[in-house]
């Protein structure tokens, strides 16, 4: 509280007086404005699962960095029913072989591969397709298996005139490339494929068991079911442990809003291993 004048006053006492009256007037607007904002902010942050906009934010963001990088989102029509989405490189130098990049389960072409696309770009002609159900690329079709997965990203690169390329494929995606190395093995020339579990045997299988169901690891539907997914899939980065819950509610209603029903029938003919397929069987005697 502002301090009393004096019986009798100097020019000074008087000076002083106001400096602190004003001071402490203008102490009190900030602390209502910082405590109206406080509550504007907490009143927005609560309803914006409601109205996910800074995941779309951050997404153009994203796409603005892939165009700096010489890459350009295009999108292919294989037919009547289904549509695949790429980036790819803007200008293809003879001088710098092809790369295709796939990636894994319930991510996109841009969130998977932002670390990696700046320098790749420099060494590689990219290509990098959004997966079926996830990202910008759909299907009218009931197909939800891996092979035919591999066949519309085979086809739209075919449409993109792209005839020899390299593949560097993970978790799910790796199933994809697998499938792509058989069906168009003239087009693939090198397969890298990382944590997909091929060739697992059964006491591999076993010894990895989470204790939970694939299902509600892959499938995650809150916030903290959010952060156990990126806690056994992230290596270093402990991103989970400081995004606040409003920014993975919006991720998921971004991301898995348009075909949450589609993705749980995504893995089933993958997440067995394949143990019925004909491939695997070959891969598992070889």
């Amino acid at each position: 509280m502002a301090s009393q004048l004096p019986i009798h006053p100097s020019t000074m006492d008087l000076f002083q007086f106001y400096c602190k009256k004003w001071f402490h007037d203008l102490h009190s607007v900030y602390l209502s404005i910082k405590i109206a904002t406080s509550q504007f902010i907490e009143l927005g942050l609560s309803h914006m699962n409601r109205f996910p906009f800074i995941v779309t934010i951050v997404d153009a963001m994203i796409s603005l960095y892939y165009r700096s990088c010489g890459l350009s989102p295009c999108t292919v029509d294989l037919d009547d029913h289904t549509t695949m989405h790429y980036w790819t490189a803007n200008h293809r130098q003879f001088n710098k072989p092809v790369l295709l990049l796939i990636h894994g389960y319930g991510s996109t072409s841009t969130w998977q591969f932002i670390r990696q696309v700046g320098q790749l770009s420099e060494s590689f002609n990219l290509h990098i397709p959004d997966l079926l159900f996830f990202g910008k690329s759909y299907s009218k079709r009931s197909d939800r298996t891996v092979e035919f997965q591999a066949a519309c990203v085979g086809q739209g690169l075919k449409r993109l005139g792209v005839e020899r390329f390299s593949v560097y494929a993970l978790s799910y995606g790796g199933w994809v490339g697998y499938q792509m190395a058989h069906i168009y093995p003239e087009m693939v020339e090198k397969l890298v494929i990382v944590g997909s579990g091929i060739g697992f045997t059964e006491a591999q299988k076993r010894e990895h068991q989470m204790g939970r169901k694939w299902t509600d690891m892959l499938c995650p539907e809150k916030p903290d079911d959010m952060r156990f997914l990126t806690a056994i899939t992230i290596h270093k980065y402990t991103i989970s442990k400081w995004v606040p819950d409003f920014f993975l509610r919006e991720f998921l209603i971004v991301s898995l809003s348009v075909s949450l029903s589609s993705i749980p029938l995504l893995l089933l003919p993958c997440l067995p291993w394949l143990r019925h397929s004909v491939l695997f069987e070959k891969l598992v005697k070889n």
